[in-house]
C-alpha cells in the first residue's frame, strides 16, 4: 500500500505518461524507464504513440471547454469517457513496446484541460487561480490495473502558483548537464519556453507560457474548412498565404504579451472564440470582403505564433541571459513553415529540433507527466516556484490505486 513517506527507489520503474494538450487532437502516450533515485538518474524512452480523438470526441472537448456550451452534465460524462481513451492509449503503447501491463508500475496522466484560469478573481486570502483537467484517473487505474497519478496542477495552485507550466522540471533534468545555457521551446496548443542556465540550478530555471502555439492555427483551420481540417498539414495553407498587417497588429496588441512572468495562458484567451472572431467576416473587420484569401488568415496567425515566441525572448530572456541554442519540441516542431518563421524571428539564435538530441519532439509532454508521477510516488516535489509563482515546492498529483 502506498505510504506518504518518501520511498527509496532502488530500481528503475517502467512508467507511462499520458497527455492531451489544449489542441485536443488526441492522447499522447510515452512508456519510459525511469530511475533509480529521485531525482531520477536516468530517463529512457521505450515507446511512444498518439491516439487521435474521433472528430465527435474532439468536438465534445471543445464544447465542454467553451463557457457558452460547457454544461456540468457534458463535463461529467466527458470526464469518464476520456478516462477510457486515456486507458486505451496506455494499453496500446504498452503493446507497442512488446510488454504487458503487469510490467508497468505507474501511470502519470495529465488529463485534458478544459479550463485554465490564472489570476481570474480573488476570494479573500485564498488563491485567485484555478484550473480543470478531466479524464477520470479511477477509470485508467481500473482498466489497466496500474497505479495512476493524475491531476497535477492543483497542488501547485494550492501553494499559490498558477499550476503551469509544469514541463520545465523535465526540461531541467534533461539539460542540467548540457555544456551551456540552453532554451527549450515547447510548441503545443500553447507555446512555452524553458531557460536552463549553466551551471545548472533548479531554482534558477526560467519558464512561462509565451502565448499561442498551434491553438490559433488549428482554430482558424477548423473555422475556414467547416471542421474538415483540424490543423494546417505541413503548413501548406500558411505557405500559400500572405500577411494581413491589420490582423497581425491587432493580435500582437494582446495585453498578455506585456505581462511579466510568472504567467500562463490557454484557450480562454487564444482559443475558439478568438478563432471565430478572426474568421467570421460579419463579426469582425470583413476580411473576406477585403480580398484576403483564407490562406492569408492562416499565414498571418502562423506568423503571429512565431513572432509572439520571439517577442517573449526579447522582452524577458535575452536582456539578462546569453543564449545560442533553442531546441523546439511539441507538435509545432512538425510544422516546417512555423519552424521557418520562428527561425527567422529569433536570429541570430540557432533553432534546432529536440529530436537532434535523441528526444522525440512529440513525446516530450507525455514524458514529462511520467516523470512527475514517478516523483510523486517517491514523495518528491516537482513544481518550480520561480516558474509558477508558488510560495513553495509541492508534491503534485493525486494517486489512484486499484485493489
Amino acid at each position: 500500500m502506498f505510504s506518504n513517506k518518501k520511498a527509496k527507489s532502488a530500481h528503475a520503474y517502467k512508467v507511462i505518461g499520458l497527455m492531451s494538450g489544449t489542441s485536443a487532437d488526441g492522447v499522447d502516450a510515452a512508456l519510459l524507464e525511469i530511475g533509480p533515485g529521485s531525482p531520477p538518474a536516468r530517463i529512457s524512452l521505450i515507446a511512444f504513440l498518439s491516439l487521435a480523438y474521433p472528430a465527435d470526441i474532439r468536438q465534445q472537448i471543445l464544447a465542454a471547454s467553451d463557457p457558452r456550451s460547457g454544461t456540468v452534465d457534458k463535463i461529467c460524462k466527458l470526464n469518464f469517457l476520456l478516462g477510457e481513451y486515456f486507458a486505451e492509449a496506455a494499453k496500446e503503447v504498452t503493446h507497442k513496446a512488446g510488454l504487458d501491463l503487469t510490467q508497468v508500475e505507474l501511470i502519470g496522466s495529465h488529463g485534458q484541460t478544459i479550463q485554465h484560469l490564472p489570476r481570474t478573481r480573488a476570494y479573500g486570502p485564498y488563491s485567485q487561480n484555478s484550473t480543470l483537467q478531466i479524464g477520470e484517473a479511477a477509470v485508467i487505474a481500473e482498466r489497466t490495473g496500474v497505479t495512476t497519478v493524475a491531476d497535477f496542477r492543483p497542488g501547485d495552485i494550492a501553494a499559490g502558483g498558477q499550476g503551469a507550466p509544469l514541463l520545465p522540471y523535465l526540461h531541467y533534468l534533461l539539460f542540467k548537464d548540457y555544456p551551456e545555457t540552453v532554451m527549450v521551446q515547447n510548441i503545443g496548443g500553447i507555446a512555452n519556453l524553458t531557460l536552463i542556465p549553466q551551471p545548472a540550478d533548479m531554482d534558477k530555471v526560467i519558464a512561462f507560457d509565451s502565448g499561442p502555439g498551434n491553438m490559433l492555427i488549428d482554430g482558424v483551420m477548423g473555422q475556414l474548412t467547416g471542421q474538415e481540417l483540424r490543423f494546417d498539414p505541413e503548413g501548406a495553407w500558411a505557405a500559400k498565404g500572405k500577411l494581413i498587417p491589420a490582423l497581425f497588429d491587432e493580435l500582437a496588441a494582446h495585453p498578455y504579451f506585456k505581462k511579466a512572468p510568472p504567467k500562463s495562458t490557454g484557450r480562454e484567451e487564444f482559443g475558439l472564440q478568438l478563432a471565430e472572431r478572426i474568421c467570421q467576416p460579419g463579426k469582425n473587420r470583413g476580411l473576406a470582403s477585403q480580398g484576403h484569401a483564407p490562406q492569408d488568415i492562416v499565414h498571418t496567425v502562423t506568423r503571429f505564433a512565431a513572432a509572439s515566441i520571439a517577442d517573449a525572448y526579447s522582452r524577458f530572456i535575452l536582456p539578462c541571459h546569453r543564449v545560442k541554442q533553442v531546441y523546439a519540441a511539441g507538435g509545432g516542431a512538425d510544422n516546417p513553415v512555423l519552424m521557418s518563421m520562428l527561425a527567422d524571428e529569433i536570429k541570430p539564435l540557432e533553432l534546432h529540433r529536440i529530436d537532434e538530441l535523441g528526444f522525440p519532439s512529440r513525446a516530450i509532454e507525455a514524458m514529462g507527466f511520467a516523470v512527475l508521477a514517478y516523483e510523486t510516488l517517491h514523495g518528491q516535489p516537482s513544481n518550480l516556484p520561480l516558474v509558477t509563482g508558488a510560495r513553495r515546492r509541492a508534491i503534485l498529483g493525486k494517486i489512484t490505486q486499484r485493489a
